[in-house]
């Protein structure tokens, strides 16, 4: 068999191959063959290093624009209410990213899902520009400086301006992203904004960035930069839009929190009373201060509540929280307790029925409360407390004490009994409760601050000596002297009561039998009181409506009916039976022999009521005394 070489399609034989590797390099490139190869021109080395040095400018340029945006934004979102946010965008952005920054918002702003007013109307918020200190001339700084400060040096741009629809702002505004002010829309939209006669330097040297919140547009920045500054790039309009969104997203956070905070403040300020009652034989002052932080709204409260007998119900709470939820638990809680003590319960039983109402609203509502009765015709107060700080008695020399009253578990755990105790209320002495916001702060537990406000209370009353009470009001405002910058981190209620008592020279009272004869003594009895207190000019009158009264509790009274007088400032007369049923006035018929004793008492008594307690019933009026 013949062997013939192999060849293979497409392939150059070996010497081939060998000379085209030694071919200079020129001709393989193109260069006819004998003829010279020309040298290749080599890149200068100042070219590469120029190279490199823009790349590098770049990047550093980028690097900068990048930390500004962390710092700037870090520091818009430290705001807390709208003007901090709104500050913090003019101190981030003048003079690093501009020489000067118009904020417009809409007036008013819409809260949350709220539907905007009509017209669109936008306000200058606020303004800031780099200040300079030396006379700019025409062409140079003194352009920007026309616009912010046209005339006068504090009314850089027009106040109002009111969006038209499909004009050209408007148009700028739902577009959403920031333009540069010598683009077209922007310059038919500048004018618009700043009013009439203002216009903003030629060149990249404004921009115009809408300020969109997370359901509308709420407002406008303009930044401007003077003409010797170099103009704004294209990466601007980024930065732009990044200081854009996270202002408007802050403002809407704070208008949303302002709001809250107001609806929560107002909540709980109108769930405490306006002013306090005047009660026989005591005096009040109150004082309530929130939390230093607006919206740390709590649910402190207090009360003083009238009682049958010429006593009253001195209560003291704080709901565990802050929040609106709290204010409103507090709102209920203190409703519950006004409807308890109408009842006339003993403390114990009001604080286990609130603990059972804290219980229906929630496994987690929790309070603290420390309910007081006080009678000053007995001289006594009689506490009970469930879980709250003790009151402190400062007695009339001076001396202030801790009252000791069994603690008692806060109101809401469930299962727990409340033990109330009685203690001597003499007269001159001021007793005080408040929450643990007085005390207690990161600064200091809540036992060191019951102590420094027991010796505050004592150095107060040795200023005004031994034989006198400090002055309520100015006690009231001494103790909350004693709270330093650390010790408003919780809102605070304190409620002041000076024991004056009633004298027992000053009380009249007799049991009378439910028989027909009881009007008849109970008007000679009360005769003879008045002649002995020198008022005898109200013997007609009283006569009479102790007569009506007597008689309509004799009529379904089964057990001796009390009679009391009390000569205060007034006489007040109390008549009480065993008969549930209250007396309800009503317009007798000329045909009636009766039901005209009400009507009666309503036309002569000065005050007049009826009060249902767990025995019965205290019907009560009373008269100027005079004598």
């Amino acid at each position: 068999m013949t062997e013939h070489p192999t060849s293979h399609e497409g392939r150059q034989p070996l010497a081939a191959r060998s000379q085209e590797r030694t071919r200079p390099r020129a001709q393989a490139a193109g260069v006819p063959a004998g003829q010279p190869s020309l040298p290749q021109p080599a890149t200068p080395p100042h070219s590469v290093q120029a190279q490199a040095q823009d790349i590098a400018g770049t990047a550093r340029r980028e690097g900068d624009r990048l930390r500004f945006v962390g710092a700037a934004t870090r520091r818009i979102a430290r705001g807390i209410d709208l003007d901090e946010i709104v500050l913090g965008l003019c101190r981030a952005t003048v003079p690093t990213f501009s020489d000067a920054i118009l904020v417009y918002l809409r007036d008013p702003l819409p809260v949350g899902d709220e539907r905007p007013v009509s017209p669109f109307v936008l306000r200058l918020r606020r303004s800031d520009r780099l200040r300079s200190t030396t006379d700019d001339t025409e062409g140079g700084a003194g352009a920007v400086m026309s616009v912010l400060d046209p005339g006068t040096d504090l009314t850089p741009a027009a106040e109002l301006c009111e969006v038209r629809s499909g004009g050209a702002l408007s148009e700028v505004l739902r577009g959403v992203r920031p333009v540069f002010g010598d683009s077209a829309a922007a310059r038919a939209a500048l004018p618009e904004l700043l009013g009439d006669g203002r216009s903003v330097p030629s060149g990249h040297r404004a921009i115009l960035a809408p300020l969109r919140g997370r359901r509308r547009v709420i407002g406008a920045a303009v930044f401007l930069r003077r003409p010797d500054r170099p103009a704004f790039e294209p990466n601007d309009l980024l930065v732009a839009a990044q200081l854009a969104t996270h202002t408007a997203l802050g403002i809407d956070k704070a208008v949303l929190y302002g709001r809250e905070a107001y609806i929560a403040d107002e909540l709980q300020r109108t769930m405490l009373p306006d002013s306090l009652p005047q009660p026989t034989g005591v005096r009040l002052a109150s004082r309530y201060l929130p939390a230093a932080e607006t919206a740390r709204v709590g649910g402190d409260w207090y009360d003083a509540i009238p009682l049958p007998g010429s006593r009253v119900a001195l209560v003291v709470g704080d709901v565990m929280g802050h929040s609106m939820t709290s204010a409103a638990i507090m709102g209920q809680l203190r409703t519950t307790a006004q409807t308890l003590a109408g009842l006339d319960l003993p403390p114990q039983e009001v604080l286990h029925h609130l603990d059972e109402q804290a219980q229906r609203l929630g496994t987690d509502r929790m309070a603290t409360c420390l309910y007081a009765v006080y009678d000053p015709v007995s001289h006594r107060i009689t506490i009970a407390n469930a879980g709250h700080p003790p009151p402190i008695l400062l007695h009339l020399g001076g001396r202030a004490e801790v009252l000791r009253v069994p603690p008692g578990a806060p109101i809401g755990v469930g299962g727990v009994d409340f033990e109330a105790v009685e203690l001597d209320a003499p007269a001159g002495a001021t007793l005080l409760l408040y929450t643990d916001g007085l005390v207690e702060s990161r600064l200091r537990d809540v036992w060191t601050g019951i102590e420094q406000l027991r010796e505050r209370l004592a150095a107060t009353a040795q200023l005004t000596g031994p034989d006198h009470s400090p002055p309520l009001e100015a006690l009231c405002d001494d103790v909350l002297d004693m709270l330093g910058p650390g010790d408003r981190d919780d809102d605070i209620a304190l409620l002041a009561a000076r024991f004056d008592g009633i004298a027992p020279s000053d009380v009249a009272y007799w049991f009378l039998d439910p028989e027909d004869a009881a009007p008849g003594r109970a008007r000679r009895l009360a005769r003879r009181a008045l002649e002995r207190w020198g008022l005898e000019d109200l013997s007609d009158s009283v006569e009479l409506l102790v007569s009506e009264v007597v008689t309509n509790a004799v009529r379904y009274a089964e057990r001796p009916v009390m009679l009391r007088l009390l000569r205060t400032e007034v006489l007040r007369c109390e008549v009480g039976d065993d008969s549930p049923q209250l007396p309800r006035q009503r317009r007798a018929r000329d045909t009636d022999e009766g039901g005209r004793g009400l009507f009666l008492v309503n036309r002569l008594a000065r005050r007049w009521g009826a009060t249902r307690l767990s025995t019965g019933k205290v019907v009560w009026f009373e008269l100027p005394a005079r004598g």
